[in-house]
């Protein structure tokens, strides 16, 4: 089931085409990356879905709803942050909850305290919560912006460059807080960033847009088979010997095995790793190999985004 489809997305601004027809679907309690350029149409996009632009061609859903019939309703079962989010810095970080709680709707005094309690405790801000926000960290603002766009409990949640300008500790803490969303809330989470590392490290499908249009659409290992860089097994032995050598070849999965004799380490390349990966185990075993680790090496999504916004 599809939380965002789109058909033809356009958006226009004057001669500039920012939005060039875009067509793409966001799985149900997915997290979805839009990646793509400084300048490719990433943040238009997000705050078009979000109702916050009008569409100058094509069409959307978001949730069910139309974002051109039905942009009240889309606005009530979203949440966005976006890239430049906007706190009120003289208030605490309860008072700014409560504030957008109240203007999203959660009129229910006990139920508006409940959310924002259980908000600020899961983004760990709850013993600062009669701190004004101006005394914040950036990072700490940031984990506010997205409480805030999630007190009303929506469904579907648009993030616009949620770690930009934070540091690694931050930027993780952002991340795992994105995975549990996903994860333990259910939320179909939308991600917009210029940061392939929370690209490749949170999402099971990303697209990569340039210019406003679509490049591709798929998983990290897709785009790297788009490039012609296959998923591989990484295998570290106690000891490589011929034996080892000779059975791993004979397997009718197996492309091509590259060994390592210094490092006891071989690369082997398969038609399918995941349901190669038992039957090379076996072969190694079967031949008194002892191995000690086993690990899939996946594409880099920055190889496989750099070839195909060159080809794109």
């Amino acid at each position: 089931m599809s939380s965002i489809e789109t058909e033809g997305l356009t958006k226009r601004f004057g001669s500039l085409t920012a939005v060039d027809h875009l067509s793409f679907e966001v799985r149900e309690g997915e997290i979805f990356g839009l990646i793509g350029p400084n300048g490719a149409g990433k943040t238009t996009t997000v705050r078009t879905l979000a109702c916050l632009l009008s569409p100058s061609e094509g069409s959307a859903r978001v949730g069910g709803y139309d974002i051109v019939g039905d942009p009240l309703k889309v606005r009530e079962i979203t949440g966005i942050l976006t890239e430049n989010p906007s706190l009120y810095e003289r208030l605490t970080a309860y008072e700014n909850m409560g504030f957008f709680a109240e203007a999203y709707g959660v009129s229910d005094p006990q139920e508006r305290r409940n959310r924002i309690m259980a908000l600020l405790e899961f983004f760990d801000l709850w013993d600062r919560r009669n701190d004004k926000v101006a005394t914040f960290s950036k990072g700490m603002k940031q984990k506010l912006s997205v409480a805030r766009a999630l007190v009303h409990n929506p469904p579907i949640v648009f993030l616009d460059e949620p770690t930009a300008g934070l540091d690694p500790q931050s930027a993780k803490e952002i991340r795992d807080m994105i995975e549990g969303l996903s994860r333990n809330e259910k939320h179909t989470i939308l991600l917009s960033t210029h940061r392939l590392e929370d690209a490749e490290k949170l999402c099971s499908r990303v697209m990569i847009i340039n210019r406003g249009r679509n490049i591709i659409v798929g998983t990290i290992d897709e785009l790297g088979r788009r490039v012609g860089a296959e998923p591989s097994l990484a295998i570290k032995l106690k000891e490589l010997n011929q034996k080892i050598l000779e059975a791993v070849r004979e397997l009718k999965q197996v492309r091509h095995v590259y060994p390592d004799d210094a490092d006891g380490r071989l690369t082997i390349t398969v038609d399918d790793v995941y349901s190669a990966t038992p039957e090379v185990v076996r072969s190694i075993v079967y031949a008194n190999g002892m191995i000690l680790s086993v690990n899939v090496v996946r594409p880099s999504l920055e190889e496989a985004y750099l070839k195909l916004v060159k080809e794109g």
